[in-house]
């Protein structure tokens, strides 16, 4: 049974914390509205500007687009952190790209760092910022980019470290983060649903392919927690169009019309990972436990 919580947000924080720009809008965006729009703090931190990353909407592909791209890049995070009504901060470090099999990453990137330069300024932005709730990637990054898989290792030991007044000198007042989710934004049941919703409604679907390249695969991590938010999910889908060289408006990921998605898969989902306070699951609140300090 799902708990129902009050919608009161008022002294809660919450950090997501995220590789590059755009990843913030297309995992988690609809969570990040609703809390803030209750009266919580969000902030985003962006651990790279994205400067490697592709250019996926055929209208953008052109010289100048991949010239000017990571200038373009912090705009377009600009934009969509207005449209989310949330804080944003890059962390600093250079997008590492994804190189194909057997090619070295390159010797300035982010996930080359070694881990507590990586993660210090991470745990400088606890400190600062004095999050109750984390959020971030599992250890596979929710798909294997090495900027994931190092975003996930740098926010364990962040959420691990802020706490001890004997790590990380320098850089604030040691904090204590009470809950860490891993974000799970696109399980299998996830896109059954959609699947069987689309073809209910009598469109076709492209989700039966995502769901054929899923058979067999074990799904490690549970979904303990399913936050209601398809009222933010028109704000989810605009933040992520302002992410419009990243983006194809008409590409097949956005062939599901809002509505039916809104029906089908009302909530945004989450494997609560770590937790400093009684939690019982399943929950529908990522705040539930925690009382903002006095």
């Amino acid at each position: 049974m799902i708990k129902s919580t009050s919608h009161s947000r008022a002294g809660l924080r919450l950090m997501a914390v995220h590789a590059h720009p755009d990843d913030e809008s297309s995992k988690g965006a609809a969570t990040l509205a609703r809390y803030q729009a209750e009266g919580a703090d969000v902030l985003v931190a962006t651990m790279t500007g994205g400067e490697r990353g592709d250019v996926l909407n055929p209208a953008m592909d052109r010289p100048e687009v991949w010239a000017d791209l990571p200038r373009l890049r912090r705009l377009e995070m600009e934009r969509a952190r207005e449209i989310l009504g949330v804080r944003q901060e890059f962390l600093g470090f250079t997008d590492s790209g994804l190189p194909a099999a057997g090619e070295p990453l390159p010797a300035d990137c982010f996930a080359v760092q070694p881990l507590e330069t990586a993660s210090r300024p991470l745990v400088a932005a606890m400190r600062a910022f004095r999050p109750h709730v984390v959020v971030t990637y599992d250890e596979n990054g929710g798909y294997p980019h090495p900027d994931h898989v190092k975003t996930h290792q740098v926010t364990m030991e962040a959420f691990n470290a802020a706490a001890d007044p004997d790590r990380y000198p320098g850089t604030g007042q040691p904090w204590q983060p009470l809950k860490l989710y891993y974000t799970r934004a696109f399980s299998k049941a996830y896109f059954k649903a959609i699947y069987e919703a689309m073809t209910a409604a009598g469109l076709d679907s492209p989700h039966g392919e995502v769901l054929k390249e899923l058979e067999g695969v074990e799904e490690k991590w549970e979904i303990t927690s399913r936050v209601e938010c398809a009222e933010w999910f028109p704000t989810r889908l605009r933040a992520l169009l302002a992410h419009e060289t990243q983006v194809n408006p008409n590409g097949p990921e956005r062939s599901c019309p809002l509505e039916i998605e809104q029906q089908a898969w009302p909530t945004e989902d989450y494997h609560l990972a770590r937790s400093h306070v009684s939690a019982e699951l399943p929950e529908d609140d990522l705040f539930a436990g925690v009382v903002p300090e006095a």
